[in-house]
């Protein structure tokens, strides 16, 4: 159901592309989009409605509640889905067609605050799961959050780099939880766990990266990717760049 809004909005806005341009080539459109004024009221229509979607595939507030829900299939499948497959599209589809967003200042700022809302909330839900993948779960969205940020403030490159820095990561935690719940015998609750390190010291240590990575904690990868976006959202907007 929150991907079907999602949708709707999504193709709301494809057909006011349709409407609009006449077509839904990338190279058509947005060659035609650069006659418009910068605040347009039909490219701000437009890029709101695709934004809706993006919120439903990216789990972003108020649509993000079915993405910890989706962790409860085989692990190796939920570490594709926050790598690889579903949940990176949103953003994609706004870098992608970043020669509308910049048209368009007022969603670019609603991109922005919506990111920040749903990384801070998706962090203190996270807090307070007991589920070891749902924990990583509200993790990929506070982590969707960052990069609608890098997104709403025209660091498009810095996104997508978050987004690939990311996929691999978080691939590594969900994998290094599948090892640790197969050895507690298919319990999820962290709260049974403890003193696993002298038990599986390979996942320990390969889980223990990934968290030193998504950390943000130099030199790894996370560390470059989410300094990128905070160093545009410090040019952009001070208070925001204080609350990522």
């Amino acid at each position: 159901i929150m991907n079907r809004v999602g949708d709707l909005g999504f193709l709301i806005g494809i057909f006011l592309i349709i409407s609009t341009f006449g077509t839904v080539e990338y190279g058509e459109v947005f060659s035609k989009a650069t006659s418009f004024a910068v605040g347009d009221a039909m490219i701000t229509a437009i890029t709101l409605a695709l934004f809706v979607g993006a919120m439903g595939k990216s789990a972003q507030i108020p649509l993000f509640t079915w993405l910890p829900d989706a962790m409860a299939g085989p692990t190796p499948v939920s570490a594709l889905i926050h790598a690889a497959t579903m949940v990176t599209s949103g953003i994609y589809m706004i870098v992608r067609s970043n020669v509308l967003y910049t048209l368009s200042p007022f969603t670019l700022e609603v991109v922005a605050w919506v990111g920040l809302a749903t990384a801070l909330l998706g962090a203190v839900i996270g807090l307070f799961q007991n589920d070891i993948k749902k924990v990583l779960a509200y993790s990929t969205v506070s982590q969707l959050g960052y990069m609608f940020i890098g997104l709403g403030v025209m660091a498009y490159s810095s996104g997508l780099f978050h987004v690939i820095t990311h996929a691999f990561f978080k691939a590594l935690l969900f994998l290094g939880a599948g090892s640790v719940i197969h050895a507690m015998s298919n319990d999820q609750d962290i709260r049974n766990m403890g003193g696993l390190w002298s038990r599986i010291k390979i996942t320990a240590i390969t889980f223990l990266i990934g968290t030193i990575a998504i950390s943000g904690i130099p030199p790894f990868a996370g560390f470059f990717s989410k300094d990128e976006i905070l160093a545009h959202t410090f040019e952009h907007n001070k208070l925001m760049w204080v609350l990522a």
